[in-house]
This record gives structure tokens, sequence and C-alpha cells, in this order.
């Protein structure tokens, strides 16, 4: 009787799943089935954007994450490329006559940050208006809204103010309360990847690197929004310095906003704007419906030139990666296939890492130094980080564009080994024994290790290291047309900004993206092109079914740690990581 239950159970369950996944392809056909037919932007229409998500560098099919329950139409997660492009349309698109920017949290990086907002302010150059409006906003928020005409702020409702800071996590004192004894080699006195997890605090080569590139993020705040609200620097690092913005009275008695509105008063300017009367029916365009609009003002001509843009974003791994990676086998696929293209006159390649393995950042490098060999144009162009690992591959580049703001350089090398020996014979009554044919037949060289490192073991794991920075070097030196003695100064694992990269000659340009295809356009001699965007988009259906796949084993994990979450996915990437590594500092967030 138990087992016919349990039978009986299992072909319910089954059966739901069943109709439940039937449910969601239906959805999804009927989403492929309408999708077709667009979204058509009505004249005096108004474009409106928030910022309230992460972010990726390019657009990903995500069925259920963003599922829209009231037209069981799965939507798409909205990517970098797609919101500078809908920007660049919406300036030269009659219908659309402003953009309203509803402002709070701004969970992405300070170079996609800076990206948009340069975008923003090239709109604006249209004549056409900005409004950005915000109950709460963050320091990043505001960058955004600054640009703006008009700034509005809720009357219970506060604009953050207060200067950049990043705080790093130590794992040291668990590392020690578990008996676990990590065996740590590293080349560059600035490489403080594995601080974390050897100290409980910054080693002063690490806080005077932080120091320079917050400073750097500092100053470039303060002379943008100041300029944008017609206030000095020293003005308005007083008003950050001594913490004026306390709430919205603060805010608009300090130039930081305009007015104090409830959002029904700014949709009554914007009405005015717009020529409405106050009865008048706004037309607002969602950015992710106006990426898919189908009467935007674009060039629907098939050139027959194409300029290959391949985003990559994550940490650097062997093999296919998964998605968020950077894995060594798919990206050196993707480089293969487009280079037996002849239509491929130019690659864009698109980073945005901290890092990872060594050897995946050296296959992935080969492959675009092939396609250089073979005539492609390449131009490097860096997103939020490209450090490391990130920055190892755009060396293979003709040219690098990076942001001001990105966070790049780290040339340097680690590797970690754990001995667990006393974890598990201590914490877990667990023993180990070996039988072995020579002296050395169990030196690992990755993961987990049951016993410590000899000396000569130790000496041959740190000459791997300084072998492969060595090598790191001459790949700089011969990529930036130096040597590695020069290399040598700005490298020993220290991070740097995008405009000190360029003041070094890490880089070639600072810019976008944007400014980094019109490079390759140049470089190619192209007038006339087209783009082809790589990775490609998963089919609807296979991206359905993954997601299918990670709502039924419940919430993630991310949502369900929050902010929380850096933590988990820092020892994760330690848990990962193979034993060499061209990594940034873990948990280089800065608020």
């Amino acid at each position: 009787m138990k087992q016919f239950f349990k039978f009986v159970f299992a072909t319910i369950t089954g059966l739901f799943l069943g109709i439940l996944l039937l449910f969601f392809i239906g959805g999804a056909i009927v989403s492929s089935a309408t999708s077709d037919e667009g979204v058509t932007v009505k004249t005096n229409s108004v474009l409106k954007a928030k910022f309230n998500v992460d972010l990726p560098e390019q657009s990903q099919p995500a069925p259920f994450s963003s599922f829209n329950p009231e037209s069981f139409i799965p939507k798409k997660q909205l990517g970098l490329n797609d919101v500078l492009k809908n920007i660049r349309t919406a300036k030269e698109d009659d219908n659309i006559k402003g953009m309203y920017l509803e402002l709070s949290g701004v969970p992405i990086g300070l170079a996609s940050t800076s990206e948009i907002r340069e975008a923003i302010e090239d709109f604006k150059s249209s004549g056409k208006f900005v409004i950005a409006y915000g109950e709460t906003m963050t320091q990043k928020a505001y960058y955004l809204a600054s640009i703006a005409d008009q700034v509005y702020v809720n009357p219970m409702g506060v604009v953050s103010l207060k200067g950049y800071a990043t705080e790093l996590a130590f794992f040291k004192n668990t590392l020690d309360k578990l008996e676990l004894q990590p065996q740590i080699f590293y080349a560059g006195k600035f490489k403080s990847a594995t601080e974390p997890f050897r100290r409980t605090d910054m080693s002063e080569p690490n806080r005077e690197q932080i120091k320079s590139f917050l400073t750097a993020f500092h100053e470039d705040y303060l002379e943008k929004v100041a300029a944008a609200r017609n206030m000095s620097p020293q003005q308005l690092e007083e008003i950050m310095d001594k913490l004026l913005v306390r709430n919205a009275e603060d805010a608009k008695e300090h130039g930081i906003a305009d007015e104090i509105f409830y959002e029904d008063q700014v949709y009554d300017e914007i009405r005015t704007k717009l020529g409405l009367d106050e009865d008048g029916k706004i037309n607002f365009v969602d950015m992710g419906d106006y990426t898919d609009a189908n009467n935007r003002p674009e060039n629907k001509k098939l050139a027959k030139n194409k300029i290959a843009v391949i985003y990559a974003e994550g940490g650097i791994v062997s093999g296919k990666g998964d998605d968020g990676e950077i894995g060594s086998e798919k990206y050196a696929e993707i480089i293969r296939k487009i280079r037996q293209k002849d239509d491929v006159k130019a690659i864009v390649f698109r980073i945005n890492s901290g890092g990872g393995s060594a050897l995946a950042s050296e296959i992935i490098w080969r492959e675009l130094k092939v396609a250089k060999a073979q005539g492609i144009n390449i131009v490097a162009s860096m997103g939020d980080v490209a450090a490391s690992g990130g920055y190892y591959i755009p060396v293979a580049a003709d040219k690098i564009v990076a942001h001001e703001n990105t966070i790049t350089g780290s040339i340097g090398v680690f590797g970690i080994l754990l001995n667990a020996n006393d974890f598990f014979n201590n914490k877990m009554g667990v023993t180990f024994d070996r039988v072995k044919t020579t002296e050395h037949s169990d030196f690992p060289i990755s993961g987990f290790l049951t016993r410590p490192l000899d000396d000569m073991e130790k000496e041959v794991f740190q000459q791997g290291i300084n072998e492969i920075y060595a090598n790191f070097k001459q790949r700089v030196a011969e990529g930036r047309n130096t040597d590695t003695a020069r290399v040598e100064t700005y490298a020993q694992g220290r991070v740097w900004t995008g405009k000190q990269a360029l003041e070094l000659g890490l880089v070639d340009k600072l810019g976008t993206m944007q400014d980094a295809i019109e490079m390759a356009a140049e470089m190619a001699g192209l007038d006339d092109y087209r783009l082809v965007e790589y990775p490609r988009q998963k089919d609807p259906f296979q991206a359905l079914m993954e997601d299918f796949m990670k709502v039924s084993i419940g919430p993630s994990i991310k949502e369900e740690l929050g902010s929380y979450y850096k933590y988990y996915q820092q020892l994760k990437d330690f848990q990962n990581m193979e034993a060499v590594q061209m990594r940034v500092p873990f948990d280089m967030e800065v608020k």
C-alpha cells in the first residue's frame, strides 16, 4: 500500500509538472507568434527608463525571470548593448519627444553607468527633454539623474551623496577556525586577490591602489555632477563630506534637486512639455518595449560587410563555462568561426571581467592573435572591469578602448591550494593514507590537499607562478609595443582606472563601446557595415527549458542571500578555481 501511494503521488506530481511545462511552452509559442508584430511607438511619446536591476553587457532571453503574467509573453533581460542602442535611436526618432528617468538604486558598474549617462547627454543635444525622478536615489542613481534637465525628488525621499568606498571581506579567521590551511603563491606585491585568505585586513600596497582608483572615481564624479548642476566641485564635495543632504528639503536647498514632487506632479510637468491637457494620457514607451518597436528610425538595409561584436563577461574558466562565464572552449570556437567568414572585416571584443584561469585566458588570447594574423582588424572595448586575465586577452587586439572609469591592469598571477587534512581529521574524523611510487607522486596541481606541501613542492609551484607572470608581462610588452622592463613598472598586480591606464600606455583611447565600433570600422575602411553579435542568442525554447529547470528547484541562491550573495560567490570561486589564476581582488564593488 505504501508503494502504491508513492506511485500515485509521483504520477500526480509528474502530470502537474507536465501541465505546467506545456502552459509555459504555450506562452512561449504565443510570444513567438506575436513578437513579430513588435511595438508601435505613437507620436508624442516618452522613453521611460529604470536601471534598478543588473544590466549584462548583452541582452539575454529570460522567459521566466521577467515573465509578464498579464500577457503571458516572456521578455528578455535587457543588456547594456540594447540600452545604448535604444537611446541613440530615440534621439533620431521623431515620435520620441523626451526621456523619463525613474531612478532609485543602480546596481551596475561605474563604467556602464557612465556610458549610459553619456548617451543620455547626447540624447539631450537633440533638444529633447530629460526628466529624472526618484523616491530614494543612491549615489550612482543621482549620477544619472544629474544630467537631466530637471531633477525631482519625493517629499519623503532622499538623495545619497557621501563619496565612494569599497569594503573587502577576509576569511583567514574562518579558515583558521576550520583548520583549513591555504598554500598561497603569487607574483606582484599588489596582487591582493589572495589577501582574503592570508590576512585579516588590507596590506598597505592594496590600500594604496584602492585609494588611488577610488580617488580618481570621486574626482570624476565631482567634476561631472557639479558641472551638470551648475556648482563647483568644491561645493559638491562639501555637501558629501558633511552629509548636508539628509532629506528632500536639503536636496532642494543645496541645488541637488529642482523641486520636491510626488510622481503625479512629475507627470503633470511631462504633460506640459508634451502640450497635453491636465488629463491627457502620456504615451510612455518602456526601454524594453522600445527594443522591439517596429517603427524605429533605423537603417534596415543589410550591408555586405560585417563587424563582429563579441561580448565576454564574467569569470574566465576552462571549458564551455556556464552562463555568465567566459569559457575558453566556447569563446575559442566563436572566434574560429568568425575568422572563417570572408564578410567579417573587423572584431570588437567587448570584455567585462576581473579575470580567472591563466590557461583559459591564454587560449582565448591565442585565437584573437590568429584572427589578427589573418588580417582581421581587432579592437578591444573594456567595460566596468577588464583586469588581470581580463586584460591579458585584450592585449592581442590592434587597439584597446577603455572607459575612464574602467578598472583594468592587475598584471599579476597567483595560485592557491588548500590543505584540508586537519579539518577532515579533527572536525570530521576522516584520516588519509597513501601509497606512492616516487617521492612526489601525490604532488597536487589544484584543489584540496590532504597534506602540506614540502619545501621542494613549494619551490616548484612558485617557479610556475613566476614563469606565468613573466609570460604575462611578455604578452603585454608585445601587444603594447614596449619592453618587459617598462611593463614591470606598472605591473606587480596593480589595478588602474581607465584614465590612469591611458597615461601608462595600457590602453589606446578613452571611450565607449560605440567609439570602439567606429574605430574598428575606420581601421577596416568600412563606410557601410552591419553588426553581428556573439555569443548568438539562445533558441527561445532552449532558454525556456533552462529557466523552467531553475524555477522547478525553487528560488535561486542569489535571490535567497540577497546582499550576502557576494560572500557566497567569493567562496564558490575559491572552491572552483584552477591552481593558477589571473584575477583581481575579490569583491571589488565600489559603492
